[in-house]
């Protein structure tokens, strides 16, 4: 009986832990499924709410917008790069310019320049021109050598008729430094005197004074009346420069002149005509 009891245990204790293995399988079971379930709703709720992403064929106007981008972009780049190209001096473009005022020769000369001026809007007289020729150094006035104009037209970074005229206004600038001036003003004396004469002759001379000092100069009129009625025929280097000196440092109703200063006869002479013309 003892044996039958023992026996009975067992087995109930057996079934028990068969019924718990059987539970907890068919719970695990149980759970599994319902995640593959869930997973698969998803996906289908994906799959309904997002389809499949298709190609499209590209249409004729794509096709050409394409082919329109990359001709504008073509064009983009040659219009650039010719821009550029006109910006950047050229030697060869400077001397077919000059050539246009040279003919066959190696200089532009009075018909040449008379063109050239035309062309860029100044006329010859204007003082703009004396800077011009300053900045070339060219050294007969009326004449450009081809030497002259390369290294001036270089400087000035000019290789067209429309880069000088937009330069116009810096060489008119440039006389507005006190500097710059003097060096034109003394540059102006050999540019304009004939080069186996040592002086100016005096109507030449009266006419450069009348470009440089003609605006600046209250005095300039009268001096330029003495001139014509004095007994002068020409304007020397010295009496030339002191003319300059004489227009900045004496007052108009010339107080500050002092006759035993180092001033030419030239000038002594003048205050002297002028102060009997303001006591008349």
């Amino acid at each position: 009986m003892h044996s039958d009891a023992a026996d009975f245990q067992l087995n109930s204790h057996l079934s028990t832990l068969a019924s718990i293995h059987k539970i907890y399988h068919t719970l695990n079971r149980l759970n599994l499924t319902e995640d593959v379930s869930q997973d698969t709703h998803s996906t289908a709720c994906c799959s309904r709410a997002m389809p499949p992403r298709k190609k499209r064929r590209p249409t004729a106007g794509d096709e050409l917008y394409v082919k329109k981008s990359r001709h504008d972009g073509v064009y983009r780049k040659q219009e650039t790069s010719r821009v550029k190209s006109d910006d950047v001096f050229s030697t060869k473009r400077c001397l077919e310019w000059f050539y246009e005022y040279a003919g066959c020769d190696d200089v532009v000369g009075p018909e040449g320049m008379e063109k050239f001026c035309e062309d860029i809007g100044v006329e010859p007289e204007n003082v703009v021109m004396l800077v011009l020729a300053w900045k070339l150094d060219a050294q007969s006035m009326g004449y450009f050598t081809l030497q002259e104009w390369l290294k001036g037209m270089s400087d000035l970074q000019c290789d067209s008729t429309e880069k000088l005229r937009n330069s116009l206004d810096y060489l008119r600038s440039v006389l507005n430094e006190a500097t710059n001036f003097k060096l034109i003003y003394r540059y102006a004396f050999d540019f304009a005197r004939e080069k186996d004469q040592r002086s100016l002759d005096l109507n030449t001379a009266r006419c450069m004074l009348g470009l440089l000092l003609g605006k600046t100069w209250p005095l300039f009129p009268v001096f330029n009346h003495f001139l014509e009625q004095s007994k002068y025929k020409v304007i020397n280097k010295d009496q030339w420069c002191n003319v300059l000196e004489f227009s900045r440092t004496i007052s108009l109703d010339l107080s500050n002149y002092d006759e035993d200063g180092a001033w030419p006869v030239l000038l002594d002479e003048f205050v002297e005509w002028y102060k009997e013309r303001q006591m008349s």
